[in-house]
Parts: structure tokens; sequence; C-alpha cells
């Protein structure tokens, strides 16, 4: 009798397992074109950070403290 009821139950349970799995489906390649799109552009911190990497490196290589 109690199997009989929890049986019955185990529908109402899945069922939010499976709508989960279903919407994380269909928003997985939303996900992956923004992942996409972060790795092939460059934020402005990066590119600020970038330019005074190579500042530090040419003024390094041309031998000047002044810089």
């Amino acid at each position: 009798m109690i199997i009989r009821i929890a049986l019955s139950f185990l529908p109402l349970l899945l069922g939010g397992c499976i709508a989960k799995t279903a919407l994380d489906v269909a928003t997985m390649p939303v996900k992956a074109g923004a992942q996409v799109a972060d790795w092939a552009t460059t934020s402005q911190d990066e590119a600020d950070r970038n330019r005074g990497r190579e500042q530090r490196k040419k003024c390094k290589e041309a031998g000047g403290d002044s810089c």
C-alpha cells in the first residue's frame, strides 16, 4: 500500500528534473555563444593592462630610468 502511494508521487517529483534538464539543454547554445564572445573580445581592463606591460617592456629595452 505504501509503495503504491510512493509510486503515485514519483511522476510529480521527476517532472521537475525533466523540466530542469530541458531548460538546461535549451539554454546551452546561448551560454556557449556568450562564452565564445567573451573569449574573442578584450575588456577595457585587459587592454589597459596589456598597454602598460608593453610600455614597461619598451622602457626597459631602451634602458631609461625616467620612464
